[in-house]
């Protein structure tokens, strides 16, 4: 039974497939914060209602409910919906369909059970994440947005924000969520009259986010509906003005989804104007950065001189090396570094 629980396929195998096929497929995401007496039933019995209907993605199931992000065969669209519906829990659920068509964003299905669907770093046991801040649509997001008492603030760390934010949107110079969290709290403390408007991708962050700031004394706390992705939607169905400029960060084989023609961001090799993000081939190093198209030529997808040439071995020498020689401060033998970087950083790391 358990092999029907999990892949049995490589994932070179499975990425190969997907590039090949012709099905189209919907990529979307969800988040349902629920209490799930046990996490690891509930997994599996999503895994098996996924697999049968094709679904692809990366889906993490905690006590405290479900964070998705898939790709359905369109023509099962309608089945997985209805499947859905056998959970009480997920009617009136929320789906956060991807701006871009292109639905081959996965190429796996892959549940994991966490502590956390999103990690907090939260540990006092009154704090309440039902406690949330008033939820905007993209209308009265731009609208409150545009008061002079607002402040805009994005609660994604900040390679995401790098490519893609709202206008004048404070962008935390943060890595993970746990991080930000208190950043943040400490960066406003002496604002709390203020309106406070958060936004993230899909709205799961936004969730705990808005209702730690209300746990830390603020009072005038909101978010963005469905976040960026709910948003431009909106934007593009009612004909109103898109605040935000560039690219939205997405977690899938895509790596982001235009929003906006802006770009905000650079090249982190070359320093000219990109936006696309994409993780280094050398595979002992594979750390995310952005790259134009003329150093992706160039360097044939690797983040540097070194790494380029590393790539170049045989796979075999590859693997003889990788324990002692280090790519961006790591030794592979320790673990593959896949830290992220802004884009002053990285470009140092890169010079050297």
């Amino acid at each position: 039974m358990s092999k029907l629980l999990h892949n049995r396929v490589n994932r070179r195998e499975l990425k190969e497939r997907l590039r090949q096929s012709d099905e189209c497929r919907v990529t979307l995401s969800f988040y349902k914060y629920v209490q799930l007496p046990d996490p690891a039933a509930f997994r599996d019995e999503l895994f098996l209602t996924y697999k049968n209907l094709g679904v692809l993605g990366r889906i993490y199931v905690a006590r405290e409910g479900v964070n998705a992000q898939l790709s359905v065969p369109e023509q099962q669209f309608e089945a997985f919906k209805t499947a859905m519906n056998r959970w009480d829990f997920f009617q009136h659920l929320r789906l956060n369909v991807a701006v871009e068509a292109d639905g081959k964003s996965f190429f796996a299905l892959t549940i994991k059970v966490r502590d956390k669907i999103v990690a907090d770093g939260i540990e006092d046991p009154t704090f309440d994440p039902s406690d949330t801040g008033i939820h905007l649509d993209a209308e009265n997001w731009n609208r409150l947005s545009d008061a002079p008492d607002a402040i805009v603030v994005d609660m994604r760390n900040h390679y995401e924000s790098e490519v893609g934010h709202f206008e004048n949107a404070l962008t935390p110079d943060a890595a993970t969520f746990r991080e930000e969290l208190p950043m943040v709290a400490e960066m406003l403390a002496d604002q709390k009259d203020k309106k406070i408007l958060m936004y993230c991708t899909g709205g799961i962050r936004c969730e705990k986010a808005s209702a730690y700031l209300k746990y830390r004394g603020f009072e005038n706390v909101f978010q963005l509906e469905g976040g960026i992705i709910e948003y431009a939607r909106q934007v593009q169905a009612k004909g109103l003005k898109n605040k935000f400029l560039g690219k939205n960060f997405v977690f899938d084989e895509r790596l982001g989804e235009r929003i906006s023609p802006d770009i905000i961001a650079r090249c982190h090799q070359c320093g000219q104007p990109a936006d696309s993000h994409t993780n280094c081939a050398n595979d002992f190093c594979h750390i995310l950065f952005i790259q134009c198209d003329e150093c992706r030529e160039q360097y044939e997808g690797c983040c540097s001189d070194k790494c380029l040439d590393f790539h170049r071995l045989p796979h075999e020498e590859q693997k003889e090396r990788a324990h002692t020689e280090t790519f961006n401060g790591s030794t592979f033998g320790k673990g593959v570094y896949k830290a992220f970087r802004k884009s002053a950083q990285v470009l140092s790391q890169m010079k050297k």
